[in-house]
């Protein structure tokens, strides 16, 4: 049996396929589209519920008992809270930080306000189930995986998905069927995945006589970190679901307006066994979660109910009056969607600029707008930064970003020639274009391991999960044969400025390797 593993969280930007059909193997019992269909855009203002959602009303009068308290969290409902943090937050967080009390529902078995809450977002977001996610998305990436997977199956995913997919490969003993993504060496960014290289990957799993269900009808996971605002303006995306995924995670505390660490797992259609998921999520997350995070959620979806359509009109015209600002200024490179032909759409609120023609890294221009204006970006990379617009972006944010760029280039602009020859020098291929998977991760995970230097690690099986953070993309993976184009990818990142994640040596003096 195989399932399909879709991420869009990985990148700088989301870049969509022209291939839709990717993820349109069945007509859907529900009309995925629906949510689309509803939009009606009225005005730029960030509605305010009328109604106070159902968890976030039941928190409140829970928190406004005249009640004799003899249950846990420890603080007591703010009465013990650290006064260090009642300085910074004041007690309202604590009052409202309550256990799984009878009036505030279970979240593995709901019947009161969390199934109305998880109801009313699955009719906004066009699923025919959501849950709600204390664990983030990785989380539900994991449950998505091991409700779809049995040891042995095959996870079709491209080789750049964040490392809570390969998370869940160990967890559930699935063996990974990597696809190689287009690779962009000016930018240093992978795209995503076509149509024909997945067909390609099945086509492979079926001619070495690999098992394949439904006749191909294979369960689509995306992973929809970063796109829980897709499918809310015209302007914006077509959500996963309205692409007729059968799963799909988002992180709702990303664009759309939840406490951090607070995600949706959406299913659509039945081809996935709903108890399965039910169980997996019982597995993996706290059984004491946190009703400050579950409200956020039913908060957010009232925030987005209130006007779906016309609630992003502000961060739109933002998006693009910075674009307006920055797409001038020597030096600076914008990214669009002309170096990825397969891939013509691009979420309009992340917007990523390119640092190469001044001589900078992202990193060294992230820090020097940093110093100079307090810009703090989403995400540095090798050659650019990508800039997250969202609800909360103000103008006054704008002008100190365009200043900032503006005063970067006057400051670091260098001459053609050397311009041409540093990008000439930076293209390659991806770090992990050349794979040989000699163990899956599973294997690897368990196998006995021992620390070499670096220098002595060439050929041999890597035993860690080692990534530049963020975006949390592996360079190498437990289990894969260590390469000399991975090893000097991670040196040269690590050089410009990037944190390596994973490495039992932060400096890369030496690695972990299995003992195979």
């Amino acid at each position: 049996m195989s399932c399909l593993l879709l991420p869009n969280s990985w990148s700088t930007t989301i870049l969509a396929s022209k291939e839709r059909r990717v993820i349109e193997p069945r007509k859907k019992q529900q009309d995925a589209g629906s949510t689309r269909d509803r939009i009606l855009i009225t005005n730029s203002e960030i509605a305010q519920p009328n109604s106070i959602p159902p968890l976030v009303s039941a928190l409140k009068t829970c928190a406004h008992q005249n009640a004799a308290t003899f249950h846990f969290p420890g603080h007591n409902r703010g009465r013990a809270a650290p006064s260090s943090l009642v300085h910074l937050i004041g007690l309202k967080p604590f009052i409202h930080d309550l256990p799984e009390l009878p009036e505030l529902d279970n979240l593995f078995s709901p019947e009161g306000p969390i199934l109305e809450a998880q109801k009313l977002a699955a009719k906004l977001f066009g699923s025919s189930e959501t849950w709600f996610l204390v664990g983030g998305t990785t989380c539900g990436i994991q449950a998505a995986i091991l409700a779809t997977c049995s040891p042995g199956d095959y996870l079709i995913l491209p080789r750049n998905s964040h490392i809570s997919a390969i998370s869940a490969i160990v967890l559930s003993g699935v063996i990974p069927k990597y696809i190689i993504p287009d690779y962009d060496c000016l930018w240093d960014i992978t795209a995503g995945v076509t149509l024909s290289q997945i067909e390609k990957a099945i086509e492979e799993l079926h001619m070495e006589g690999q098992k394949l269900c439904h006749s191909y009808e294979i369960p689509v996971i995306v992973d929809e970190a970063h796109g829980a605002h897709f499918g809310f303006h015209p302007q914006l995306p077509s959500s996963a679901l309205q692409q007729g995924a059968d799963l799909a995670v988002q992180s709702t505390h990303k664009v759309l307006c939840s406490l951090t660490q607070s995600s949706m797992l959406h299913m659509s259609g039945n081809i996935v066994d709903r108890e399965r998921i039910c169980r997996c999520l019982q597995t993996l997350q706290s059984t004491s979660p946190s009703y400050l995070l579950l409200a956020s959620l039913d908060a957010a979806r009232a925030q987005l109910s209130e006007k779906p359509g016309s609630i992003f009109n502000n961060a739109l015209d933002l998006a693009l009056e910075t674009k307006n600002l920055i797409r001038n200024i020597p030096g600076i490179s914008m990214l669009g969607t002309l170096g990825f032909s397969n891939f013509p759409v691009i979420d309009p609120l992340r917007l990523t600029f390119g640092f190469w023609q001044l001589g900078l890294s992202g990193f060294e221009a992230d820090e020097t707008l940093y110093s100079d204006q307090g810009v703090i970006s989403e995400l540095v990379g090798t050659r650019s930064i990508t800039f997250a617009i969202n609800l909360g972006t103000c103008r006054d944010h704008i002008q100190r970003l365009a200043c900032g760029i503006k005063n970067l280039s006057e400051a670091s602009l260098l001459s053609f020639e050397k311009i041409k020859g540093q990008i000439e020098d930076h293209c390659g291929s991806a770090p992990f274009s050349d794979i040989t998977v000699c163990l899956n991760p599973r294997e690897a995970f368990f196998a006995r391991k021992r620390k070499v230097a670096i220098g002595e690690s060439l050929g041999k099986i890597c035993g860690e999960l080692i990534c530049p953070y963020p975006p949390g993309i592996p360079v190498m993976i437990p289990g894969e044969t260590i390469t000399k184009k991975a090893l000097e990818y991670l040196v040269l990142v690590k050089n410009k400025g990037a944190t390596i994640s994973g490495a039992s040596d932060p400096l890369l003096n030496s690695i972990v390797i299995c003992d195979v």
